[in-house]
């Protein structure tokens, strides 16, 4: 009679047979350990600031209130790439913080951020681009002429400082060359806007610099108007790249091509300068649409005899400042012009 094969073995010897541990187990061919969800908790990070960025690489400004502090060169932790860096983050540290060359530290985290300003490529693209961190003011440069002052554009400035919890002040360069008065009567009605008029024979820098003080303030602005200049008068060895104004296009020239933080200091206090790129455009597409018109004060105030869900468009029934003859004429199409934006962006 035939019998199974496992009909002469042992029970006692069943637990041998079965032991898990017999099963062969693949090596790990790069003798590396297994990788884990937990991160280190980096407690020895040291805060800094970030100065600039400069192709995946970051200025940190290391202690800055204290008389060691030093910049260091960076990169991003691995667990930060999809995280934006920007000029103006407080980030957090590790590696060698010593700031001698050649060597390279790394951004392990970002601090809570008090304000972030943001634009995007148009009012269509929700996609923000984000600007600068923890800025508390926004300077806006404009020039009276050459090239001619754009009130709309300054307007989105003022949307997106309102909307990022940022406070406004607004400077008019080459007032020589043109009377800025007719232009500067388009913000009358906007309260607490520090307006600054600026020429070659007199720079306010004592008036500017006083503003600045205690505050971390972004400067923007079209190109060509004067800012790079500006920044250099009040930081001397910023040197940053100026440029002129196209003769034939009316446009200004690129030559600020990255957001750095510059320190301001004066014997009243010290600041933070911010200077950015200039734009010829400025997409609010990031922007709630709730803070357009709270961004046009005095138009804020003459809606609120408006009928409820007015969308203050021209064809809007009933509508106080179409109807109003105290409004601006200029100032209510522009705020029309971006209110329309929005309409058609949120019906696509």
């Amino acid at each position: 009679m035939t019998m199974s094969w496992w009909s002469d073995v042992d029970d006692d010897d069943d637990d041998e047979i079965y032991d898990e541990s017999a099963i062969r187990v693949r090596p790990n061919p790069k003798a590396n350990r297994p990788r884990t969800k937990r991160r280190p908790a980096h407690e020895d990070a040291i805060i800094g600031r970030v100065l600039g960025v400069d192709r995946g690489r970051y200025r940190v400004l290391i202690d800055e209130k204290d008389t060691t502090e030093r910049e260091v060169i960076t990169a991003r932790a691995r667990e930060l790439r999809r995280t934006p860096i920007v000029t103006g983050d407080r980030a957090r540290v590790v590696g060698d913080t010593s700031g001698d060359e050649g060597t390279l530290g790394r951004i392990v985290g970002i601090e809570e951020r008090t304000s972030l300003l943001r634009r995007s490529a148009d009012d269509t693209d929700n996609v923000e681009r984000v600007i600068v961190a923890n800025a508390d003011q926004m300077l806006v440069v404009v020039a009276a002429a050459d090239p001619t002052p754009r009130p709309r554009l300054v307007d989105r400035y003022l949307v997106a400082a309102l909307d990022a919890g940022i406070r406004p002040l607004l400077v008019v360069t080459k007032t020589d060359v043109a009377d800025p008065e007719e232009f500067l009567t388009h913000f009358e009605g906007i309260d607490d806007l520090r307006v600054f008029r600026s020429s070659p024979q007199h720079v306010p820098i004592d008036e500017i610099g006083a503003a600045l003080v205690g505050h971390s303030t972004v400067f923007v602005g079209h190109s060509g108007v004067g800012k790079s200049t500006l920044v250099n008068a009040l930081v001397p060895d910023a040197d940053r790249a100026t440029g002129h104004v196209n003769e034939v296009t009316g446009r200004g020239r690129h030559t600020s091509s990255s957001t750095v933080s510059l320190r301001f200091r004066s014997e009243a206090g010290d600041g933070w300068v911010i200077d950015t790129p200039g734009v010829r455009s400025f997409g609010l597409g990031h922007v709630d649409p709730d803070n357009i018109l709270a961004a046009f004060g005095d138009l804020a105030d003459v809606a609120e005899q408006c009928p409820r869900g007015c969308t203050h468009l021209p064809t809007a029934p009933d509508c106080a400042l179409n109807e109003s003859p105290d409004v601006s004429p200029a100032r209510l199409s522009s705020l029309q012009g971006l209110l329309e934006t929005f309409a058609h962006r949120d019906e696509h």
